[in-house]
């Protein structure tokens, strides 16, 4: 029988310690028995971030993993996520990410007073737009897309907050920043920049009038929640091509993810999409779907790379108490019934990696380290009784990170 090979990422499950976890992380605080189990049976140990002036975010990691460098070959998150939407762009066109967000024309947080277009002074309140679902985000995509689309630009409704546009034949020379970089600041050292960047602006500006007074955000604000009254275009980027992964490791494979972005990283490499229509998030089932995917997926594919994002399962207002305890369900609903189901496929090796959330950080200041396991189901042996899958744990068995360029070699061998 072939090997199966693994990958299984997953985002949000490392981090800082919290004091109100009583100074631990989630990885610490949180009950893994399936997770420590992996790391008694398998090598752990930690992998770097590539630190070469690449963005600080985890489809950097994804690509360093799959063979891409990221300061070379990063195309701008836009680009990967139209790959993993199935969104068309030209040799010469240009993708934007499209977030809707909450601006505020006050200096009260919370408090949206009198917006009328888009100013310096406007703060940044919330860049998800307070976790906006994608029924109602769809509806005001289309209602941005019938006002301010053309054959020149044309919108693209996405999951959640995060959209996309795409500008045919585009000016390429123009700086954009992060809306998360902006939270809590006047927008104003934030906007875009460039050649090119007024039609942006004008974009943004007029898309306040469309949203401010959209029925959904009436609904919004009657249910106290944040409206989605802008958008903000971030991202951009061109049309990717990169040398095929698949055929260069001579096997075949397949992406599976809800995260568009990562899910367009895999695309891009060459493996196949997983349709991700039937992994719908629920209260008590936050990772509905994946195992049953992943396992129907590797009957037919001898590799799987697999990216959860635990803020986007569990929804971006989780707060501690949540995510510690998502982290338990991503440990009992997806990593036990994987391995039970790997199990029944014949030999296989799982490359397991915790990954952190992303968040704003100084350029040039390194990543932190994601925890990782590699399992061999053919040669698993224990080796510390006492030993659990947590951020100190992986310090102190391996203080040296791995390459993250180096580590497909380790799950798949030599090419």
């Amino acid at each position: 029988m072939p090997m199966k090979y693994v990958v299984l990422h997953a985002g949000g499950l490392a981090g800082p310690a919290q004091a109100e976890l009583g100074d631990q992380t989630l990885l610490q605080s949180a009950s893994t028995p399936t997770l420590d189990r992996l790391a008694r049976l398998g090598e752990l140990g930690q992998i770097a971030f590539p630190v070469d002036g690449s963005p600080h975010v985890s489809e950097c990691l994804q690509m360093a993993l799959l063979g891409y460098g990221p300061k070379k070959l990063y195309p701008g998150s836009a680009s990967l996520e139209a790959a993993g939407l199935g969104v068309a762009v030209g040799e010469q066109d240009i993708v934007f990410r499209c977030w809707l967000v909450t601006f505020r024309a006050g200096a009260q947080p919370g408090k949206e007073g009198d917006l009328k277009k888009l100013t310096p002074q406007l703060v940044m309140d919330d860049a998800m737009a307070g976790g906006i679902g994608s029924e109602e985000a769809r509806e005001l995509i289309d209602a941005i897309n019938e006002q301010l689309g053309s054959e020149a630009m044309q919108f693209y409704p996405g999951a959640g907050h995060r959209h996309l546009m795409v500008w045919v034949d585009g000016k390429p020379r123009m700086t954009c920043h992060d809306p998360l970089d902006a939270v809590g600041k006047p927008i104003g050292g934030f906007l875009p920049t460039g050649e090119g960047s007024d039609v942006l602006k004008k974009l943004m500006d007029a898309a306040i009038i469309i949203l401010r007074d959209h029925p959904v955000n009436d609904q919004r604000r009657g249910e106290r929640l944040k409206p989605a009254n802008g958008f903000w275009l971030w991202g951009p980027g061109r049309a990717v091509h990169w040398p095929n992964f698949a055929e260069r490791r001579r096997l075949n494979g397949a992406v599976l993810s809800p995260n568009d972005v990562m899910r367009g990283v895999g695309v891009c490499a060459g493996l196949e999409p997983v349709d991700s229509a039937g992994l719908q998030a629920s209260a008590g089932a936050p990772f509905s779907g994946v195992v049953e995917a992943a396992l129907r997926e590797l009957h037919k594919k001898d590799f799987l790379y697999c990216y959860l994002d635990l803020p986007l399962c569990l929804g971006a207002m989780a707060g501690l108490k949540e995510r510690t305890s998502g982290v338990e369900a991503f440990d009992r609903q997806v990593v036990e019934p994987l391995l039970q189901g790997l199990s029944k496929l014949g030999p296989h090796r799982l490359l397991m990696i915790a990954d952190h959330v992303r968040t704003p950080r100084t350029s040039g200041t390194p990543f932190p380290s994601a925890p990782t396991v590699l399992y061999d189901g053919t040669s698993a042996q224990p080796s510390d009784a006492a030993r659990r899958f947590t951020e100190p744990d992986a310090a102190q068995v391996s203080p040296s990170a791995w390459d993250a360029t180096k580590v497909m070699t380790r799950l798949l061998g030599p090419s």
